[in-house]
């Protein structure tokens, strides 16, 4: 590990500035955890990629994530992509339930309060191989018919069959099926061909979950995939296609494509299935706007990574990741976006959680903490 004289602290009177912008952007974060009046946290699953994985990764393919992953919160590696927790954490937090264990992890996880079923590089499509989005839905069913079969044998710790349908169900999956297609060589139009399909599946496994007796959806939209300094630092000739906030416009316009499919899809669900509650979140709304306003929360380099190498303006070099040989990372006291060139800080992922808490991007209008009644 080393420090770069990059991310060394700017003069005085402009650090002093930077420092009274994050903590005026701190004030305005809810303490998550210890402000909720939740009482009866509902149960949680979540399916979805890297943005919210909680250790899958490691679990299951005992993929090494070394130090610095975990470094602010946690102090120590915990199969998170990031420096502490993810946006999913904060949100468990704002129900004063535990986090969430990794549906793989069989040594010291406990399973009473839900389970995650993302697994980073997870994809809708190709279907049946691991751990696209469909094979994470059949791990659900078989957890959740062998934890209901345990528990009405008297094991304690487990989820009866009843409780199933009163749980809480998360979705966010779908950036990577964008950002591969463009990785593959494919073109802007040939992207937006493939987004309907994309689409289908995650249509089809709310559905499953509907019949499996699933009656309350929380589902993301993908976030402003071209802004990720992963992305404009290795695509070719970037300059040519960047819009006003330094962003590749004709990723960030597939991304709004699929978002705007997507919003389609959970309103017709809505109108399908009437006892069901689905609530759409406009994340990229959020992120694009903590990107575009990243001074307003205190941010600094919202285009440049803190974990990995190469220094400005990105920081990401495709042989160095972050926590292997080579790489550089800020400063802790640093206020950087990206963690690692493709997965927030725990400082951005609480700006983003406050803002979902808030409402104001949610179709419809339903408070997070709704679920604890």
């Amino acid at each position: 590990m080393a420090s770069s004289s990059l991310y060394s602290l700017p003069p005085l009177s402009n650090g002093l500035i930077l420092f009274l912008l994050a903590i005026n952007s701190l004030l305005c974060i809810p303490h998550l955890a210890q402000s909720s009046s939740c009482r009866n946290p509902p149960i949680i699953f979540n399916f979805g990629d890297s943005n919210s994985d909680t250790g899958g990764l490691v679990a299951g393919l005992g993929f090494p994530l070394r130090f610095p992953h975990g470094r602010t919160y946690f102090r120590r590696s915990t199969g998170r992509l990031s420096d502490g927790r993810l946006l999913i954490d904060f949100l468990c937090q704002s129900l004063n339930t535990n986090l969430l264990s990794p549906y793989l992890d069989s040594l010291g996880s406990s399973f009473s309060n839900g389970a995650n079923f993302a697994i980073a590089g997870s994809t809708t499509l190709p279907k049946n191989v691991p751990f696209a989005l469909n094979i994470q839905v059949m791990q659900f069913k078989h957890f959740k018919y062998r934890s209901a079969e345990l528990a009405s044998t008297g094991v304690s710790g487990l989820i009866g069959y009843d409780k199933f349908g009163d749980a809480l169900y998360m979705i966010d999956i779908g950036q990577n099926d964008i950002a591969d297609s463009f990785a593959k060589g494919l073109s802007y139009v040939q992207v937006i061909k493939y987004i309907p399909s994309i689409l289908t599946e995650i249509k089809n496994a709310i559905n499953e979950i509907y019949d499996e007796g699933g009656r309350n959806f929380w589902v993301h939209n993908t976030g402003p995939l071209g802004c990720l300094p992963q992305k404009l630092a290795l695509v070719k000739n970037v300059s040519q296609d960047l819009d006003s906030f330094g962003c590749i416009s004709s990723y960030n316009a597939a991304a709004k494509l699929f978002n705007e499919g997507l919003h389609r899809i959970c309103t017709g669900l809505r109108s399908e299935m009437k006892d069901a509650r689905i609530v759409y979140v406009d994340v990229f709304a959020i992120k694009l706007d903590v990107i575009a306003n990243s001074t307003k929360y205190g941010f600094s380099n919202p285009l440049m990574a803190c974990c990995g190498a190469g220094g400005p303006p990105y920081n990401y070099e495709r042989e160095v990741s972050c926590g292997f040989p080579g790489y550089e990372v800020c400063d802790e006291t640093s206020r950087f976006v990206s963690w690692d060139g493709v997965h927030y800080t725990e400082a951005a992922n609480s700006v983003v959680a406050s803002k979902i808490l808030s409402m104001d991007h949610s179709t419809p209008r339903l408070a997070f903490d709704f679920f604890c009644h």
